[in-house]
C-alpha cells in the first residue's frame, strides 16, 4: 500500500501586520481529510475559502502564542462553523495560562455556538492524537510563552511489492494478511515477516515566533519539513534579537543542524516587498529552502 499524501497549505505568511500580498500567520496541515490549523491570524477563514479548504473538516487549532496576529482569526472561524451547523467538537490548544484569553475571543458577543469547543492548555510533550499521527509541543524563545509543534505520522508496516509478487499475493490477500498475520497460498503459510518493512512516519515541524532554539533542533531532527519563521534579513539581526525573532540565515542554520529534508521559511516582516533576499540568504546556508507565499502548497 502506498502512503497517503500529507498536504501543507500556507494560508498567511506575514509577520505582525498584513500586506497586500500576505495575510496573517496560519498554516494548515491536511491528513486523511482532516485539517489541523497552526496559528489562526486575522482573516484565516477567508484564506481557507480562497484556497479551497473546507472549514467543516477542521479538527483542531494549535496556537503558538497569544499575540493577536496569531489568534484573532479564531473569533471568525468559530462563528462561521456555528452558522453552518457544525456539531462536532473543536479543540483549540494554547500555552497553558492563556485559555481565558482564547475564551474571551469566543464569547465576547454572546453568539450562540451549538457545538463543543475544548480549550486546552499545553506544556511540552504530546498534546493531540489523531488517526495515524500525533502532535507534540516544544518550547520556543519569544517575548511571551511560545510553543512550536511537531506533527509525527505513526510508523507503519509496508509490503515489499517484489516479494509479494513472487509469492502470488494479490487483491484482498493484503488486507487478510494485515488482519490475520498469515494466509495460505498453495498450502504454504505466508506471514507478514519477510514481506514487509517498517516505514518511519513523516514529520512536519512548525516553529514561530522564536529566536533560534536548541529545542527546535531536537524536535525537527530528521523531519521531512521544517516550517520556520524568518522575519528579517541577516543585516537586521540586532532587531531580530531585540524582538526575539529569527533571521533567514538563522532559520537555515536550524534546518542544517537538524538535518531536515526541506525548509520552508515564513512570517516575513512587512518591510520586505518580496522574500527573494531572505530566500537567497537561507539557501546559502541550507540549499533545500523555499520561501512560502500565501496559498503555497506542499504535498509529502
Amino acid at each position: 500500500m502506498m502512503p497517503q499524501g500529507i498536504d501543507i497549505v500556507f494560508l498567511g505568511t506575514a509577520g505582525s501586520v498584513p500586506t497586500k500580498e500576505r495575510s496573517m500567520p496560519s498554516v494548515a496541515v491536511i491528513y486523511d481529510g482532516s485539517i489541523l490549523l497552526f496559528d489562526c491570524g486575522e482573516g484565516t477563514q477567508i484564506q481557507m475559502l480562497k484556497y479551497g479548504l473546507n472549514a467543516q473538516r477542521l479538527k483542531a487549532i494549535f496556537i503558538s502564542h497569544i499575540h493577536g496576529d496569531h489568534t484573532i482569526g479564531i473569533a471568525g472561524i468559530v462563528r462561521s462553523l456555528a452558522i453552518n451547523g457544525r456539531k462536532e467538537a473543536l479543540s483549540i490548544f494554547v500555552p497553558r495560562g492563556s485559555e481565558r484569553i482564547i475564551r474571551s475571543l469566543i464569547v465576547f458577543d454572546r453568539v450562540t455556538i451549538g457545538y463543543p469547543i475544548n480549550i486546552i492548555g499545553v506544556r511540552q510533550g504530546t498534546v493531540y492524537r489523531g488517526r495515524g499521527f500525533s502532535v507534540s509541543a516544544f518550547r520556543l524563545n519569544h517575548t511571551v510563552e511560545t510553543y512550536g509543534y511537531a506533527v509525527a505520522e505513526d510508523s507503519k508496516l509496508r509490503f515489499i511489492k517484489e516479494r509479494c509478487d513472487r509469492l502470488g499475493i494479490r487483491g484482498t490477500m493484503y488486507s487478510e494478511l494485515e488482519k490475520k498475520g498469515i494466509i495460505r497460498i498453495n498450502g504454504k503459510g505466508i506471514r507478514l515477516k519477510g514481506i514487509t518493512r517498517l516505514q518511519e512516519g513523516r514529520k512536519i515541524v512548525y516553529a514561530t515566533d522564536t529566536r533560534p532554539a536548541a529545542g527546535t533542533v531536537r524536535a525537527a531532527r530528521g523531519a521531512d519539513l521544517l516550517i520556520h519563521e524568518a522575519s528579517y534579513k541577516s543585516s537586521e539581526k540586532a532587531l531580530a534579537v531585540s524582538r526575539k525573532h529569527s533571521t533567514s540565515e538563522e532559520a537555515a542554520g536550524i534546518a542544517r543542524k537538524a538535518k531536515v529534508s526541506k525548509l520552508t521559511i515564513t512570517h516575513f516582516s512587512a518591510r520586505y516587498r518580496d522574500a527573494s533576499q531572505l530566500l537567497s540568504e537561507a539557501k546559502a546556508v541550507f540549499k533545500n529552502t523555499i520561501a512560502a507565499s500565501d496559498g503555497y502548497r506542499i504535498t509529502l
